[in-house]
């Protein structure tokens, strides 16, 4: 390890422990930078420079340009950042495993030692986004949700459970345990993390921030603890895993000032709502955003963590909190040991970053000022999470947007008759595998196994259900027996979902109360509502249950269906048959309300086109109303068991009867316990087969696992570039063109390349699950690219979907121009277009053909190509068609 700086000095961990640190106030003592006016964000990133500074890849004017951080006009260099580690969820995390394990492979075949490939920091896995909401209002609804996930996802979860004894820096969290980011935050965050080094001769043991990327957008919510970490593409994670830096521009950072207090029955997602409009309007997309102030102090870590999480929905890279004794006392009160509680606090101070820093004492490229007391009740919706709406003022709006033109953010209505309802009959068998309450064809259930449902990254990438054996009738829904009338702003699905909001105690515990309330009022929900409750880990079922709060969460159809993304991610499950029918055949705008992070129109479900973000006692509120156009400030959610009118006030928990419930729910005890043997928690995972060994088996007849081509060739030497020449366009695209666009996480088009290399393996389109699913084969990935079914070549005018127009070896005929009825906006006239002549094909079979001739391709495409997530398919893909 070297020193360039001389900054590395020694320090008192705690406990007796002394230990050595790269200290930045030694390095602001040489005259480098004004490193304490720095904001705490940025000192913790030049840390990570000065301790990795080797001369090679990170070189000392890294260090000194970081150091000389100028808040008014970054310099628009590249900061190396080597994080401490990664976290993975499940659907971005299998390519990445699958790429280490063909690395093992390829190092074999050249008769070197497979183990050299492993990640040189630690990685952690959680399973959190395969699981759906089959089954729900049942006491069974968590067993049979996870039997499905298990059924769906057996070869890959066999292939994670082989890498989770193969990598020794490997660790993984099997699926029903928790949601990858509050797992992060209640368990795999220590604040300070530390490693032996040998220095000057003698091991010694070197004292850093905890630092990560993860491999989703949402990684962000470990801001609120004060570690320094945000979502990257599969190929940077992958990167970061075997040591190398992570790239990023020199950010700007907007300072947030927050003063006050939050007012009584205002909540964390009220609060994370108006700063996500706040800063959405303050364009903060590529910045760190710091939170700072009195204000900033006063809030716990669960409500910062609330904050963090929402930082993609307001644009910010971070959405960051120093450490102060707030940060302290939480790993405390989730069952950290002292040892690491000291050393937490011990280093911030020493490296003069503790506290929460006041106005004045820290430079930011940009101010704002907060005051908590100006946050009001709200709700987010009806598609962006940055459209926020007061909540009286959510009856009015929605009426407005209904007759609101669709180019407008409408929905196109005309004379809407809000007291208009539509009688749907409910009765039927006991569902089979989430096929709800019938026994009639998938197509009239509202679900087409293998259909595309939208272009949106993470909007369909739900797995087609499959049959299955029909489950007994006494764990039917009661819910679902008997009749609803629905019409535009019904409430179809209420959601406690998401770590946004589950990670979070006091509205959890709100939702409880608030139940408790409704059911000791006689109040119950409408069988045509779905609900569910999907908590972010096993901690938030203890406290619910310990507290007697669970029992009237499940009498209103709140029972517990899984831990996991579930609804927030798409993954609602389908409704009651005879719903969607009637949705479809009236053209109805129905709502759902979840206490989630995105909203985008059918990304919760395909057939619901009015979501709303709120807190999870809103979205009980909500669901005991069953209809988004009303005023809970003055209208009656129901009438009581007595016939009394029933208000939100008579229901809402006040602060005091929140936070003593809580005081004799949560003990460090119950985060030790439920962190300390996965395997105990979830005993099927323990039935899940799966082989041993440092070298991966590959399985010809696996359809989710493939070893991929990309180390066929695979040298210890560097390679060389090669020239492109006779090259033939692929694809010629417009503007913003997304990841999504290119490799589509959502469901398998029967008709597609991919569909028909399926079906040729014998698989049914049932059983095609999602391209996210499949991401772990490079033959299903490779046809799936540019298979969206919203994409337009404008090779092939006219169309939509992965089409092209194939050449051959010959030479390009020249275009001829024809008149098209499209009108030049810029000029209004008739355009002329260039229609090239040649065969129609699907963009992988063209591929193909090209490969056979050695043919180059190219992609040729305008502004904001290639931007959104899942990036590392979208570029391997593009790779693999040549």
């Amino acid at each position: 390890m070297t020193d360039e700086f001389k900054a590395l000095k020694k320090f008192d961990a705690g406990k007796g422990r002394e230990g050595l640190f790269f200290s930045l106030p030694a390095l602001e003592e040489q005259g480098i930078g004004k490193i304490s006016r720095l904001p705490v964000s940025i000192r913790i990133v030049l840390e990570s420079v000065l301790r990795n500074c080797d001369g090679k890849k990170v070189r000392g004017k890294d260090v000194e340009s970081l150091a000389k951080w100028n808040a008014k006009s970054p310099a628009n260099e590249e900061i190396p950042f080597v994080v401490a580690r990664i976290v993975l969820q499940d659907f971005t995390g299998v390519p990445l495993i699958v790429d280490l394990a063909a690395m093992r492979s390829a190092v074999q075949r050249l008769g070197r030692d497979p183990k050299i490939i492993e990640p040189l920091v630690p990685v952690d896995l959680v399973v959190d986004h395969s699981v759906q909401v089959d089954f729900f209002g049942s006491p069974r609804a968590l067993e049979l949700n996870l039997e499905m996930e298990f059924k769906r996802n057996r070869e890959r979860y066999q292939f994670l459970k082989w890498g989770q004894q193969a990598f020794k820096t490997f660790q993984l969290i099997p699926p029903g345990i928790g949601i990858v980011h509050q797992v992060n935050l209640e368990y795999l965050a220590k604040g300070v993390l530390s490693h032996k080094s040998e220095v000057r001769g003698q091991k010694s043991e070197i004292f850093f921030p905890d630092t990560l990327v993860g491999t989703d957008s949402h990684t962000t919510m470990i801001n609120g603890l004060g570690v320094v970490g945000w979502g990257v593409g599969g190929i940077e994670a992958e990167a970061g895993m075997l040591g190398q830096p992570v790239y990023f521009l020199t950010p700007e950072v907007v300072g947030v000032h927050l003063t006050g207090q939050l007012r009584e029955g205002v909540t964390a997602t009220d609060l994370v709502l108006h700063i996500t409009q706040l800063l959405r309007a303050q364009k903060v997309v590529g910045k760190f955003v710091e939170f700072y102030g009195e204000g900033a102090a006063s809030l716990p870590v669960p409500d910062r963590a609330t904050i963090g999480n929402m930082s993609p929905e307001y644009g910010a890279t971070m959405g960051f909190f120093p450490v102060d004794h707030e940060s302290v006392n939480y790993l405390r009160a989730t069952g950290r040991g002292e040892e690491e509680c000291h050393a937490f606090e011990n280093y911030f101070r020493t490296q003069k970053m503790f506290g929460m820093p006041r106005k004045g004492e820290v430079d930011y490229s940009v101010d704002i000022d907060l005051d908590l007391a100006d946050v009001q009740p709200s709700v987010a919706g009806p598609k962006r999470p940055q459209d926020r709406i007061n909540l009286p003022e959510l009856g009015r709006k929605f009426r407005e947007l209904l007759e609101t033109p669709v180019h407008d953010g409408g929905y196109g209505k005309k004379q809407v008759d809000l007291r208009e309802k539509h009688v749907v009959e409910l009765n039927g068998s006991a569902p089979q595998n989430g096929a709800m309450f019938s026994t009639d064809t998938k197509e009239d259930q509202g679900i087409r196994p293998g259909e595309a449902l939208n272009v949106l990254e993470m909007v369909a990438n739900r797995p087609t259900p499959d049959p299955g054996k029909e489950i007994e009738a006494e764990s039917s829904q009661v819910f679902l027996r008997g009749r609803t009338h629905i019409g535009h702003g019904s409430v179809l699905i209420a959601a406690i979902t998401s770590c946004t909001n589950t990670s979070n105690p006091s509205v959890m515990i709100a939702a409880g109360l608030l139940a408790k309330k409704a059911v000791e009022r006689g109040l119950r929900v409408d069988p045509g509502v779905k609900t569910s409750l999907a908590p972010g880990s096993r901690v938030v079922s203890d406290y619910l249950e310990k507290t007697g709060l669970q029992t009237f969460l499940d009498q209103l159809g709140f029972n517990l269906v899984g831990y996991g993304c579930t609804t927030c991610i798409g993954n609602s499950g389908p409704l009651h048959p005879n719903i969607e029918k009637t949705i479809q055949k009236y053209d109805l705008v129905a709502a759902s309300v979840l206490s989630g992070n995105r909203n985008f129109e059918a990304r919760v479900h395909q057939h619901i086109k009015a979501n709303f973000l709120m807190s999870p006692p809103l979205v009980v509120a909500f669901a005991l109303a069953g209809r988004i156009n009303i005023d809970l400030s003055r209208d009656p959610l129901a009438k009581d068991k007595d016939g009394k009118e029933t208000f939100l006030r008579d229901l809402w928990p006040t602060l005091s009867e929140i936070q003593h419930t809580m005081q004799r729910a949560l003990t460090p005890e119950t985060f030790r316990k439920f962190y300390r043997d996965f395997a105990e928690q979830n005993p099927k995972w323990n039935e899940v087969p799966s082989s041993t060994g440092d070298i991966y088996e590959w399985d010809a007849k696996s359809d989710y696992i493939h070893d991929p081509p990309f180390f066929e060739d695979f040298s210890m030497e560097p390679g060389h570039i090669a020239e492109i020449r006779s090259a033939r366009a692929l694809g010629i695209f417009g503007d913003t063109v997304t990841t999504d666009h290119i490799s589509p996480a959502g469901a398998i088009k029967e008709s597609s390349p991919a569909g028909k290399y399926l079906m040729a393996r014998g698989i049914q389109p049932r059983d095609f699950n999602s391209y996210g699913s499949r991401r772990g084969n490079d033959l299903v990935m490779t046809r799936g690219t540019f298979a969206n079914v919203r994409i337009k070549n404008l090779m092939v005018p006219g169309t939509e979907g992965g089409v092209t127009k194939y050449f051959g070896g010959a030479t390009v005929p020249v275009a001829k121009e024809r008149k098209s009825t499209t009108a030049d906006s810029s000029r209004g006239k008739p355009e002329a277009r260039a229609i090239l002549e040649g065969e129609q094909m699907s963009i992988f079979d063209a591929a193909m053909k090209y490969a056979e001739t050695r043919t180059p391709l190219v992609i040729l495409a305008g502004h904001e190509y290639g931007t959104g997530s899942s990036r590392d398919w979208a570029a391997k893909g593009t790779r693999l068609l040549g």
